[in-house]
């Protein structure tokens, strides 16, 4: 999972760096591995800062004051495959044809096709583990067959329209083209979200695109509105041209967003993530209350794990009419656990960012309350510092299904033999985390959480919970590939040096070694003269 952001100021001569920076602290909880930014000042020149760390690390006032420009492209990354080196930072850029400059969120799932077309048709070499290269790749090759030595949105949009024909798989992306403006564009089953929205400046109109609206809100910006599944936006100083590029598809955006990953103050596709959080308890509250009748157990009170559950845990509490407490506070200096890389470092940040107050739990039958039990690591780990300080019973309720599949749209759900609930049922997974019980909430009680929100949405991407792939094109040795990759043991090589970032293609004939990226502030022994047309200096850590 990834946050996306694109900025253009309608007054070239103020610097938009800044305020791309503060966005993407808004779009922190979306991913803590890498952050970038890209600028395009003058006569249609980039200047690009990325590098492994949070935006608070990356971005200080020396980096900021270095980009140079009046729009810009900025990325959070957490990676889903491939490896944890700064290469795969983005945005990316190529410089042939125009100059464009790229970012994105989601995963494609025929990616060995498109590297060999890359290869062996368009002759592009691609030098990283990342989806990401590969669209931006897609994308420019489409431009480069235009032949032109200037390009217009009918270009642009006939582009974007053949990457779609030719991608499969869950995207949303913002691009930038050198001295033209900037683009977003989603995948024709909107699974992962990106919007837009504009604000009144002396000189004119700035437009901003982002993964959520939190940023617009923060910025100023109004009129937010969503970019439509298959449908690409282009954005200059003078004009906003929109097209639908793709044939209609079943629109399926993924549930997961609105349980975890969204900040509760967004809106995504109409739905406010804080109200469909709100449902979410609520019908819980009704499976939690039928199950506790069933096995005749008697809750004293309810407590959330913060953050993400604390809003369904209040609901849920008030319809079951149970005390609610703040039992774990929260050490807000350590990141999601959820996304960190590694069972282990999972299990160590868990203690280290919650704290249990023994006077919430000592003798108490204790109803926690979690948005959802991926790994079991972190569920582990609380229901234990619970019996810790005391706690008589521990029940946990999720607000989501059991997860038994991996998600392949951009969402790091590992190897299914790393799943808890993979191959278990409830009583099973308890066990497995040691509670006492566990409840979750099912599946079409969840989808209506969410649906009852924006009923013209039928359809959600849901198959983490049922298996079911909206794209289409998931076999089983896609998906044995896909755990090979992201499973733990893998991460722990990847992180080590001891593995390559993916098992390499043979390309003409040999092994394609994925390398890092070129550090182009750095002496090379590569005899091709220095040039910022052949890429981008990274002004990270510049004197």
């Amino acid at each position: 999972m990834c946050g996306i952001l694109g900025l253009l100021l309608h007054d070239s001569a103020i610097d938009c760096a800044g305020e791309i920076a503060e966005g993407l602290s808004l779009l922190q909880h979306r991913g803590q591995d890498a952050c970038g930014i890209v600028t395009c000042g003058h006569k249609g020149r980039f200047y690009q800062c990325k590098a492994n760390g949070m935006v608070r690390d990356i971005f200080d006032a020396n980096s900021i004051s270095r980009l140079i420009g009046g729009m810009g492209v900025g990325h959070v990354r957490y990676p889903t495959a491939g490896s944890f080196n700064h290469a795969e930072a983005q945005p990316f850029y190529v410089n042939s044809p125009y100059g464009i400059v790229f970012a994105h969120n989601g995963n494609l799932i025929n990616t060995e096709s498109l590297l060999q077309f890359l290869d062996a048709t368009a002759h592009r070499h691609i030098n990283t583990a990342s989806d990401s290269e590969l669209l931006l790749n897609i994308f420019a090759n489409n431009l480069q067959k235009t032949g032109k030595f200037r390009i217009n949105e009918d270009d642009i949009f006939t582009a974007i329209g053949g990457l779609m024909s030719q991608c499969i798989g869950a995207y949303a992306c913002v691009a930038m083209l050198a001295g033209f403006g900037i683009i977003a564009f989603r995948d024709p089953n909107g699974v992962r979200p990106v919007g837009m929205a504009v604000r009144k400046a002396a000189t004119g109109n700035d437009y901003l695109f982002a993964s959520e609206s939190v940023v617009a809100d923060a910025g100023g910006f109004s009129d937010w509105e969503d970019v439509k599944p298959g449908e690409a936006v282009i954005i200059t100083r003078s004009t906003v041209s929109r097209r639908q590029v793709a044939p209609p598809a079943t629109f399926a955006p993924d549930i997961f967003e609105f349980v975890y990953f969204a900040r509760p103050d967004s809106v995504l596709d109409g739905i406010s993530v804080y109200r469909s959080r709100m449902a979410m308890g609520d019908a819980l509250a009704d499976e939690v209350k039928r199950v506790l009748a069933e096995k005749n157990i008697t809750v004293d009170v309810v407590i959330p794990v913060p953050d993400t559950s604390r809003v369904a845990a209040l609901n849920l509490a008030q319809k079951l009419n149970l005390p609610y407490r703040e039992g774990f506070v929260k050490n807000r200096y350590v990141g999601r656990t959820f996304i960190m890389p590694g069972q282990q470092l999972r299990r160590k940040n868990v203690r280290r960012k919650l704290n249990a107050m023994a006077l919430e739990f000592s003798g108490k039958s204790v109803l926690i309350v979690d948005d959802s039990i991926v790994r079991g690591t972190t569920s582990k780990e609380i229901v234990q510092m619970a019996k810790d300080v005391g706690a008589k019973q521990v029940i946990v309720a999720s607000c989501a299904p059991p997860i038994r599949w991996p998600n392949v749209y951009g969402i790091d759900m590992p190897s299914r033999t790393e799943l808890v609930a993979s191959g278990r049922d409830e009583e099973a997974i308890a066990r497995a985390i040691g509670a006492d019980l566990v409840i979750f909430q099912t599946l079409d009680d969840l989808e209506a959480s969410v649906r009852q929100l924006n009923p013209s949405i039928t359809h959600f991407d849901c198959s983490v919970f049922n298996g079911t792939y909206v794209t289409g094109g998931v076999t089983e040795e896609y998906l044995n590939h896909l755990e090979s990759l992201r499973s733990d043991n893998q991460r722990a090589k990847l992180l080590d040096g001891t593995l390559d970032a993916i098992e390499p293609p043979r390309v003409n004939g040999v092994r394609r070694v994925v390398t890092e990226g070129l550090d182009l502030s750095a002496p090379s022994s590569i005899t091709t003269p220095m040039d910022e047309t052949i890429g981008l200096h990274n002004t990270f850590k510049c004197a």
